[in-house]
């Protein structure tokens, strides 16, 4: 069996007008929910063994705050096909990881990882249909899916393969966390 951990870079700022998008960092709010939700990982024991990562500053923070709200700091491949890539793209990422790998997380940007998920999980059961919504109501920034896969090689993971285990956003975590409201 095969594990993904998908993860969307937290909230970044647009503070810097000439910055380019691939130099965007995160802005405060980005930094709680990423720490916040390294510990949530940690707290609900969602390991994994091997992480591919955009190279985008934005994505490098949200790891760098994930990891300390995790507890551990694991070797990152940073991938440049990552950034802003369609489904369809960072499932070839995928599928050319080595076997060795059991769970990958995959740290990325939006649509892209949205897709993703919705391509790859099947409607099986009330509780993935019910994460499968939220997937398409919105992946915030600093969400996380997991999804399950039956297979042996990475390169046999494919749409409509994989079971959707959970989807968490961090204002589930910490409500403070949630969009901002406007009184």
């Amino acid at each position: 069996m095969k594990r993904l951990i998908t993860f969307r870079h937290a909230k970044s700022g647009w503070d810097q007008p000439a910055t380019r998008d691939f130099d965007r960092a995160l802005n405060d709010k980005g930094k709680r929910a990423a720490a916040v939700m390294g510990r949530h990982m940690r707290a609900i024991g969602m390991e994994f063994d091997t992480v591919i990562a955009s190279p985008a500053v934005r994505v490098v923070e949200t790891l760098d705050a994930m990891f300390d709200g995790y507890g551990k700091r694991p070797a990152v491949g940073w991938d440049r096909r990552v950034y802003l890539a369609s489904s369809s793209n960072l499932l070839e990422v995928l599928q050319e990881a080595p076997d060795s790998a059991g769970t990958i997380l995959l740290a990325g940007h939006n649509p892209g990882i949205e897709e993703l998920v919705l391509s790859l999980s099947a409607d099986a059961g009330e509780e993935e249909i019910r994460a499968r919504s939220e997937v398409e109501e919105k992946y915030p920034t600093a969400s996380v899916a997991e999804l399950t896969f039956e297979v042996d090689h990475w390169a046999d993971v494919d749409e409509g393969g994989g079971h959707l285990v959970r989807f968490v956003r961090p204002r589930d975590v910490d409500p403070a966390l949630g969009p901002d409201r406007v009184s």
